[in-house]
């Protein structure tokens, strides 16, 4: 059974749609790691992928994508580790930063020099110990396409966390991120589930289709998943399949949050 979350606030209109990406903090080693809250840990992933191959802005985190997610599961007492592919500095769309895109809780991210920071500072694959994590949460931002689908430590954390029985999620691009995971069987762990994730017909009206290494709509349903999407482009729309939690683009990081948290719950 899958259950999906679809929020419609109207249509969006075009020239004020793009997709949203995520924010994150993190410290450098895990002696610097903040005190767990009382329902425990989510592991947040970003990308450290800052550049398009013809376009001269920059790509990378799309900030509303962390920061509505980091909301959410902060008022629900889930503290957030903050890991990248190389570690370090994660680059902010550049895009995503326009006021169009920016809400009140994102300005106020952006203006927080300790949240800035743990942007700076996010940490490695190889200092994360996937048994403190009851959930594993991959942002979007185009720079995702590039360096999440091929990282194998990323890859060896979130099948621990779903093996243990934790959450796997993602939003938008980076539900790339779960292209590579497989099952104790050696099968895509996405195979025959249902997932949504960045649509063609956004990556059209984005404007981007011709940068990216390849469609992510495609390639979740090359890897046998029964890819679903919204009816109309860039309103949120997010979908449970057993403990594989997806949202198809910026719009949808709220309901995925909130999707996470309950399902949490429930397994608690």
């Amino acid at each position: 059974m899958f259950k999906v979350w679809n929020i419609r606030k109207g249509l969006i209109p075009i020239f004020t749609v793009v997709f949203a990406s995520n924010y994150a903090y993190s410290s450098e080693t895990a002696s610097q790691l903040h005190a767990t809250k009382q329902n425990g840990k989510i592991l947040v992933v970003m990308t450290n992928h800052a550049t398009y191959p013809t376009r001269t802005d920059k790509t990378g985190l799309w900030l509303t994508e962390l920061t509505h997610f980091y909301d959410v599961a902060e008022a629900a007492g889930y503290d957030m580790d903050f890991v990248s592919p190389q570690g370090g500095v994660v680059p902010l769309d550049e895009r995503s930063l326009k006021s169009i895109y920016l809400d009140r809780s994102a300005k106020a991210h952006l203006a927080d020099p300790q949240f800035m920071q743990r942007l700076k500072t996010t940490l490695t694959p190889n200092t994360i110990e996937p048994k403190n994590y009851k959930a594993i949460y991959y942002t979007g931002g185009h720079g995702t396409m590039w360096d999440f689908p091929n990282n194998k430590e990323l890859k060896n954390i979130s099948e621990k966390i779903y093996q243990q029985g934790g959450i796997v999620s993602a939003v938008c691009h980076g539900v790339g991120g779960l292209l590579p995971l497989q099952d104790e069987k050696g099968r895509p762990l996405i195979a025959g589930k249902t997932v949504t994730g960045f649509a063609n017909i956004e990556e059209t009206l984005s404007g981007i289709k011709s940068q990216v290494p390849f469609s992510l709509q495609n390639g979740l349903i090359d890897h046998g998943a029964k890819y679903k999407r919204a009816l109309l482009p860039f309103n949120s729309y997010v979908i449970s399949d057993d403990r594989i939690i997806t949202g198809q683009n910026p719009q949808s990081s709220k309901a995925i949050a909130e999707a996470v948290v309950k399902q949490l719950k429930s397994l608690n």
